[in-house]
């Protein structure tokens, strides 16, 4: 009888705490956080603002670093990497999709998408940023400016950008937080769809239940510490 491979895993981050510096002393944001994502997984983060859902999320991206534990991307730990390495470690390994966008208004669509693999220095990027947009259902808008765009439309634009690069870890930070009802399930829809058909590895912080629902494991943070994780039902 064969032997399942093991699982692959993307991102483990290992009793990570985290403190900041205050006026009044030290804040620590994340107690001692250990968790596992594998290749393939779409894992949610939920709790109350200030539960320490996007600290963990600039943890994971190596935007921030743990003050004790550790975080280790693809077997790498963050803190044994120089600049130049975590520079190249995040245009190579991680996307990003923020909540507010983050496109810039002075490119066109298509050059929004293709921005990541100008600056991983890969050339004739525009066929690759084309089907990425495609994908997202954006086929026919590459020219147009994001200002001329729907929020639904330039969350797909971001989505596109953060994974022209077919990243390892796609970082999400409460995607559909500016987008009405209808929109945000949209783009939950087309997450979920990423999810599945290309084996996207998926880290996603949300307020939204409706968004936590599509999600294979749910993590509800609370004060910086996880206090449950849900496995969805046949995932």
């Amino acid at each position: 009888m064969s032997q399942q491979p093991a699982p692959q895993v993307v991102l483990k981050i290992d009793r990570a705490v985290k403190d900041y510096k205050t006026d009044g002393g030290t804040v620590r944001a994340l107690h001692e956080i250990s968790l596992q994502v594998e290749a393939g997984q779409f894992i949610a983060l939920v709790g109350r603002s200030g539960c320490g859902k996007s600290t963990l999320l600039n943890l994971a991206g190596a935007m921030d670093f743990p003050s004790a534990g550790q975080v280790l991307l693809d077997g790498v730990s963050t803190l044994s990497l120089t600049e130049t390495e975590l520079t190249r470690l995040r245009r190579e390994k991680v996307g990003f999709i923020f909540q507010s966008f983050q496109l810039l208004r002075t490119l066109s669509v298509v050059e929004n998408v293709e921005l990541p693999l100008q600056l991983a220095g890969i050339p004739n990027p525009r066929p690759k940023a084309l089907e990425r947009l495609a994908a997202v259902g954006l086929d026919g808008y590459a020219s147009r400016m994001t200002h001329q765009l729907s929020g639904g439309q330039m969350q797909r634009v971001a989505i596109a950008r953060a994974l022209v690069h077919r990243p390892r870890l796609l970082l999400a930070d409460e995607p559909t937080g500016n987008l009405d009802t209808a929109t945000g399930n949209s783009i939950l829809e087309l997450l979920s769809t990423i999810c599945r058909t290309e084996q996207a590895t998926i880290l996603m912080a949300t307020h939204s239940a409706e968004a936590a629902a599509i999600a294979d494991v749910v993590i509800t943070l609370r004060d910086g510490h996880i206090e449950q994780v849900t496995q969805r039902p046949g995932r």
